[in-house]
């Protein structure tokens, strides 16, 4: 029964299951998944935003990700689809998860944002492995001040708005 319950608590209340082959990385925080049906599924990993691919380390994240998964055969744990129609989930690959690993290798920060779709345990196991990684300076954590991706994607928006003519908000 132990096991039972521990299973019963890995994965989120209401969450379902697909099992498939990385067959590309987007980017470090989005994947494409082939189940075995051939139907492929856009997958962003649930708990991290990593840096875009203009940033720094935008590319460094693609490749970790990349070394993590590409071509391998994964189970994605997910519940939800975001406003882009991607599936957002938990990447297990052999049992490792893979958003965490991107994580606790400094190529991702946990995002907090969406904090309350995670487990507790994977909400607190996250956010320590930022803490552990911004203290060690690993991946992008080597940087002085290391720019979140939302912070960058808002100060571009920014950007267009205002070369463009349009409203910006405060």
């Amino acid at each position: 029964m132990p096991l039972f319950a521990a299973l019963l608590f890995a994965i989120p209340s209401g969450a379902d299951t697909l099992q498939g082959r990385v067959v590309a990385v987007t980017d470090g925080d989005t994947i494409k998944v082939l189940d075995a049906a051939h139907t492929e599924w856009k997958i962003r990993l649930m708990g991290i935003d990593a840096p875009e691919k203009k940033q720094a380390f935008g590319n460094k994240s693609k490749a970790n990700l990349s070394d993590l998964v590409f071509d391998k055969t994964v189970t994605v744990e997910y519940s939800k689809q975001d406003k882009y129609g991607r599936t957002v989930g938990k990447i297990l690959v052999n049992g490792v998860d893979a958003n965490l690993e991107q994580i606790k290798a400094g190529m991702a920060w946990h995002y907090k944002k969406y904090a309350k779709e995670q487990t507790i345990e994977d909400r607190e196991t996250y956010a320590r492995a930022e803490e552990q990684a911004r203290a060690a300076r690993h991946g992008l954590w080597s940087e002085a001040e290391p720019v979140p991706p939302w912070d960058w994607r808002q100060s571009k928006k920014r950007r267009y708005k205002t070369v463009h003519g349009e409203p910006v908000e405060p």
